[in-house]
């Protein structure tokens, strides 16, 4: 009968659950975000009195509750704390996960102020198992990120965390530098935990290096901080080094006083954490398990003395299945902990990877930066070279030194271009280069890299041949200046190793699938070839062919690298085959997207030798700003030969001034200049004249500042050092009453 009532208490248990289950369970979004942040401050509050278990709990429940409304912030700082509680009760395997979890979270999440976070307390997890370097990795992720995000405030503890894991790898110097960069923040944002604790770590520095003055010193300030904001924790660890600091000076009374006040306060702190600390959930579990196992066995032997014979071999047969489950169940635990471990091991090296990664985008970026510094400077005295030179040239020099004078200009002209292709392949490595697709006629656009290259092929006694798929359309939309760039390149390497011979340019159709056509392009000569060594790395940097060969031809091992990464960026791929003495062939595939609208060439319009004759000149103001008085004297001559005359000053403060003082036509305006910069000073100048023309006279050409200007200001740029033609042609613009339109947008 006891049995008829237990399956009917089940049933109806079982179908009120049911009808339960079924009622729609929809909170509103705000009620349980609330009830979200409530989890999370009870958690906080029994954390804080070491009540772990409740406070896994409580973080728990806000994860289910954050996990239901997607709030994928919420998650990761929840996994963070959750990973913070299970280190505290020494599960360490779960904190690996959890912290693994909420760091996969906020990186894809963007959230970087709680992945700096994450990141410390990962960093203190790997300081307390003495894995100190692993920890500095994180805690310079998270200081990073905190810089970057503009979180000043936060750094202190990082940086505080950062010295004591120094201090254990007796690296005092630099503990100390992180130290004293808390101690500045702490004190700037009244972090008085922060800053005591930071004061007492000092004094250990100062002791391991035998200032102990200084130590005493320092401890007694931290200590006394400690004590007025009443931090037990801090005031203790204050007793311990001043103890210590007192042995050392041979002051053994205070040093045993020190050392007894520590004794004392941590028994108070130990017997509170004892009070405070609740018995842990899975202890509960096992207790009650066990309570319920007795209650059943006990069960189980009152019903042995009344049930059958039958109902005993049920029961022995029940105990050998719960035998052979258990064995399973063991079997699987273990399985369950080699695999943790194994987890845990995955999880440590992704995160060194993801370190590593890190370390490797900062180096691309702190690379990328020295470039735009180096090439500026380069660029700011190769100005004075070539136009100095070109000035000598029309000067009607001598005739011994003409020769002189084009060398000089050549040599200009290839260390500019050097500088290019070194801007380039950063800009290619950087995946700073963006398509400009067209509709563009092909066989046109390689006739004119052909016909454009014929003279020097005509100096090398080279004949240069052509030849279009029959059949293959025309016209194409694609970006035709990268594809010129890439024939230029390989026609022209094909010209300069090959002496009285023949060249060959082919291009036709390998597939198509609708209007999408793969087109192979071949540059063939019968040249000086390359070495099989050599073959296998011809598409690197800085790569020739031999010592011999570069001192021969010359040339800056760039070009064959800048051609490879343009063709990847079209989706395309290239190759070469050669036999030394007998020549070479570069092959290049690249889809091109067939267009039905015809493109009529390009009529090239004879430029006038002059323009600015056209124009009266008389009453024109031109201001330089320019703080190089090499480069002021070169650019008022080049202006003063093109019959404009103009007024100089070398910094921004003073053009701001002189353009509010006299009406401009035009103002060239270099970047970097003592005082203020050129950006600020054409800011300055936009709010109270937004219409006469500003050029930016600069060697800085990299695209990511192109937007500065472009915000700034600025109508255009002209590169220094720049084309005379070019020059002429954008001055021309604005003095015969065109409309500048702005190239930065």
């Amino acid at each position: 009968m006891s049995r008829i009532k237990y399956y009917i208490f089940v049933f109806l248990a079982s179908f009120c659950t049911l009808i339960v289950a079924q009622q729609p369970l929809e909170e509103d979004k705000d009620v349980l975000s609330l009830r979200l942040e409530n989890h999370i401050v009870e958690a906080k509050l029994e954390s804080d009195r070491g009540d772990y278990y409740n406070a896994k709990d409580n973080l728990d429940k806000a994860l289910a509750i954050a996990e239901k409304i997607d709030d994928k912030t919420s998650q990761g700082i929840i996994h963070t704390k959750i990973a913070k509680v299970q280190f505290l009760v020494n599960k360490q395997d779960q904190a690996n996960i959890s912290i693994a979890t909420a760091i996969k979270i906020q990186r894809e999440n963007d959230d970087y102020q709680n992945l700096a976070v994450t990141y410390n307390i990962k960093g203190v997890m790997l300081s307390t198992r003495e894995d100190y370097e692993s920890a500095l990795d994180y805690f310079k992720s998270s200081k990073s990120l905190y810089e970057q995000e503009d979180l000043e405030e936060y750094i202190s503890e990082v940086t505080l965390n950062e010295a004591k894991a120094l201090i254990q790898l007796q690296r005092y110097e630099d503990a100390k530098a992180q130290l004293e960069q808390t101690i500045i923040i702490s004190k700037k944002y009244n972090q008085r935990r922060l800053l005591s604790s930071a004061l007492i770590e000092n004094s250990k520095v100062s002791s391991a290096l035998g200032n102990n003055n200084i130590a005493l010193s320092q401890a007694k300030e931290g200590l006394s901080i400690a004590e007025f904001y009443n931090l037990p924790e801090i005031i203790n660890g204050a007793y311990l080094i001043l103890s210590d600091v007192y042995k050392e000076k041979g002051d053994f009374k205070n040093s045993y006083l020190y050392v007894k006040n520590h004794m004392h306060l941590s028994d108070s702190l130990l017997n509170i954490k004892r009070e405070n600390l609740v018995t842990g959930i899975s202890n509960q579990s096992i207790n009650e398990y066990k309570d319920a196992e007795n209650a059943q066995l006990k069960n189980q032997m009152d019903e042995l003395s009344k049930e059958s014979n039958f109902t005993r071999i049920t029961t022995i047969l029940s105990i050998a299945l719960i035998t052979i489950l258990s064995l399973l169940t063991l079997s699987l635990y273990k399985n369950n902990n080699i695999r943790l471990k194994t987890n845990n091991m995955l999880h440590k090296k992704n995160d060194e990877l993801i370190v590593a990664k890190e370390k490797a985008e900062l180096a691309s970026k702190t690379k990328a930066n020295f470039l735009s510094t180096v090439t500026h400077e380069l660029r700011t005295p190769l100005y004075a070279v070539t136009g100095l030179t070109n000035m000598l040239l029309d000067e009607d020099p001598k005739e011994h030194q003409i020769a002189h004078l084009k060398s000089l200009k050549f040599s200009g002209d290839y260390l500019l271009t050097f500088i290019n292709d070194i801007l380039q392949i950063n800009k290619i490595e950087a995946n700073k280069v963006e398509l400009d697709p067209e509709v563009f006629n092909l066989k046109h656009k390689i006739e004119n890299v052909v016909s454009a290259l014929g003279n020097s092929a005509k100096d090398n006694s080279t004949k240069l041949h052509f030849d279009y798929e029959d059949g293959l359309p025309e016209n194409f939309n694609g970006d035709q200046l990268k594809i010129s760039q890439i024939l230029i390149n390989l026609l022209g390497n094909a010209i300069k190793f090959t002496k009285d011979g023949d060249i060959w340019v082919r291009a036709y159709k390998i597939d198509q699938k609708d209007k999408l056509y793969r087109l192979r392009f071949e540059i063939e000569d019968n040249g000086i070839g390359i070495t099989k060594e050599k073959q296998d790395h011809m598409f690197e940097s800085f790569s020739q062919g031999s010592v011999q060969i570069n001192r021969k031809y010359g040339g800056t091992g760039l070009g064959l690298s800048i051609v490879k990464g343009l063709i990847q960026i079209l989706g395309g791929k290239i190759y070469l085959k050669s036999e030394l003495g007998k020549g070479t062939t570069f092959f290049f595939e690249i889809p091109l997207e067939y267009a039905k609208a015809q493109i009529q060439p390009k009529v090239v319009e004879v430029k006038k030798s002059n323009k600015m004759e056209d124009l009266d000149l008389n009453n024109v103001k031109i201001l330089v700003v320019e703080d190089n008085k090499i480069n002021q004297m070169i650019t008022k001559k080049i202006l003063n030969k093109m019959g404009l005359y103009c007024d100089v000053v070398d910094n921004g403060e003073d053009a701001v001034e002189q353009v509010k003082a006299v009406n401009y036509d035009i103002v060239l305006m270099d970047i970097h200049m003592p005082g203020i910069s050129g950006l600020e000073a054409t800011k300055i100048i936009r709010t109270f004249n937004k219409e006469m023309p500003i050029f930016a006279l600069t060697a800085v050409t990299l695209e990511d500042k192109m937007q500065e200007f472009g915000e700034a200001g600025f109508n255009d740029i002209i590169s220094k050092p720049f084309k005379q033609e070019d020059f002429e042609k954008k001055l021309f613009t604005v003095l015969s009453g065109e409309k500048v339109v702005s190239s930065f947008f």
